[in-house]
C-alpha cells in the first residue's frame, strides 16, 4: 500500500524546488488529483507504486540531473493519463502537465521542460547531452533490472492491463515492444544506470521475448 502522505511531501517538496519565486497555490490538491489519476481502476502495473519506484530510482540518480525537481514533476505527470486501449497517453499526460504546472506557480520554461520529458518516455531514448531526459528514462526502465520475481510480477501487471487483447495479438504486440527495446544501443544512458541495471535488465527482456515466442 503507498504511503499518500508520503507522496504528497514529494509532491511539495518538487514543486516548492521548480516553483518561481513568490510560490503560488496551496499544492496538495494538485497532488491529490495526481494520486486520484495512478489509483485509476484499469492500473495494474501503471500505479501508485510505480511512481513510488521512479520517484525513488530519481533520488538515486539526481546527481546526474540538471534540474532534478522538474525531473520529479514529470515523473508525476508520466502516466498521470493511462487508458490501455488509447495510444496517445503520453501525449495527453503532457498537455495535463502543460496546464496544471503554471496554475501551481511553476515558470513557463520548467513547465515546457517537465512536458518534454514526458513525452520523451514513448521512446525512452534521450539524446546524450539530455541529461534531465537520461534520469527519468533510465528511472522509469528501471524495472526491467529488477528480481525474477519483480519482473514477474511487472510482466503480469501489463498483461492484466492489456486483458482485453486476445492472447496471440498481445504476444506478437509485446514482442515487439521488447525487440524495440533490445535495439536500443543502451537502455540505459547514465553512468549509475549502465553499471547497475543493463545486463540484468537485457537478460530480463530477452528471457520475456523468448516466453513469448511461439
Amino acid at each position: 500500500m503507498a504511503d499518500l502522505d508520503a507522496l504528497r511531501s514529494r509532491w511539495t517538496r518538487a514543486l516548492e524546488g521548480a516553483r518561481s519565486p513568490g510560490g503560488g497555490p496551496d499544492p496538495v490538491p494538485y497532488a491529490d488529483d495526481l494520486l486520484k489519476r495512478w489509483r485509476e481502476p484499469q492500473r495494474h502495473y501503471h500505479t501508485l507504486t510505480h511512481l513510488t519506484a521512479v520517484l525513488d530510482h530519481i533520488d538515486v540518480l539526481d546527481e546526474y540531473a540538471a534540474d532534478p525537481d522538474v525531473v520529479r514533476l514529470a515523473a508525476w505527470f508520466h502516466d498521470a493519463v493511462y487508458l490501455p486501449e488509447r495510444s496517445e497517453n503520453e501525449e495527453r499526460s503532457a498537455r495535463l502537465a502543460e496546464r496544471a504546472l503554471p496554475e501551481a506557480g511553476v515558470a513557463d520554461a520548467k513547465t515546457a521542460e517537465a512536458a518534454r520529458l514526458v513525452r520523451l518516455t514513448v521512446t525512452h531514448d534521450p539524446a546524450d547531452d539530455d541529461r534531465d531526459g537520461q534520469v527519468l528514462c533510465d528511472a522509469d526502465l528501471a524495472i526491467l533490472a529488477a528480481s525474477p520475481s519483480a519482473y514477474a510480477a511487472y510482466a503480469a501487471g501489463v498483461r492484466e492491463e492489456y486483458h482485453f487483447v486476445p492472447n496471440d495479438a498481445f504476444r506478437e504486440g509485446r514482442a515487439a515492444v521488447l525487440r524495440q527495446l533490445l535495439a536500443l544501443p543502451r537502455l540505459f544512458r547514465t553512468p549509475y544506470g549502465a553499471e547497475h541495471w543493463e545486463a540484468t535488465a537485457r537478460y530480463n527482456v530477452t528471457s520475456e521475448l523468448e516466453m513469448l515466442s511461439p
